[in-house]
Parts: structure tokens; C-alpha cells; sequence
């Protein structure tokens, strides 16, 4: 099943893990939003630095660490995620508890891992 992904910290510098997770999400055709800081395209995928508004949308995967998180919280939860990805590095109990609180599940894992071991 393919799921609606918003990569938020999505970064144009090919060796950047969020940069890896939007061309593994595109290969594996999973509709692909990225968002980031600077505009850019990521294999014919812009980053939108216009953060609107999506609908739909399965999973929010993080790639902001927990100090830059904390201004996007409402941005994050208005998405209505089903489930939130913290990649390594990212993890933050204080936006996992609000998670859970709105009904998405926080998980605690490697957006990469799960598109290579089929477990997304």
C-alpha cells in the first residue's frame, strides 16, 4: 500500500539521510512532499519551503532535531499523520505525548530501514 509521506527537513545535499529517504520514498512510489528551508528539487521533487496545509497524509517523517521541532508542533499535528517517524537523532517525548494524544503513533525508527526491509 502506498502511503502519502511529508519529509519534514528535507535537505537538497545528496549525502543527507532526509535527501536518501525522498528518493527511496519516490523509487518505491510512495507519494513524496518535502519540506525545507531552501528550495530545491530532490530527483524531480521540489522541497517546498511554503509549508501548507496537505490532506491525506499517512506519515510525517522527521528530520529536525528536537530544538527545531518544537516550533512545528501545530504544523505537525494539523496534518493528521496516522503516524509520526522519529529517524535517529530526532526522537522527542515531549511531541511523541502530543502525538499520542491525537490519535498518531509515534515510532521511533529509520524512515531508510523500513523502505529497504519492506516494513513501511
Amino acid at each position: 500500500m502506498k502511503k502519502k509521506t511529508v519529509v519534514i527537513g528535507a535537505s537538497a545535499k545528496s549525502d543527507r539521510y532526509s535527501n536518501r529517504a525522498v528518493r527511496m520514498l519516490k523509487k518505491n512510489a510512495h507519494e513524496t512532499i518535502a519540506l525545507g528551508f531552501e528550495s530545491a528539487d530532490i530527483d524531480s521533487i521540489p522541497i517546498e519551503t511554503d509549508w501548507k496545509k496537505f490532506e491525506d497524509v499517512d506519515t510525517v517523517t522527521l528530520y529536525l532535531n528536537p530544538q527545531r521541532q518544537k516550533e512545528y508542533y501545530d504544523y505537525i499535528l494539523s496534518l493528521k499523520p496516522k503516524r509520526i517517524i522519529f529517524n535517529p537523532g530526532t526522537e522527542n517525548p515531549e511531541l511523541e505525548q502530543l502525538a499520542k494524544a491525537n490519535n498518531i503513533e509515534p515510532l521511533e525508527a529509520s524512515t531508510l530501514v523500513l523502505l529497504s526491509t519492506g516494513q513501511y
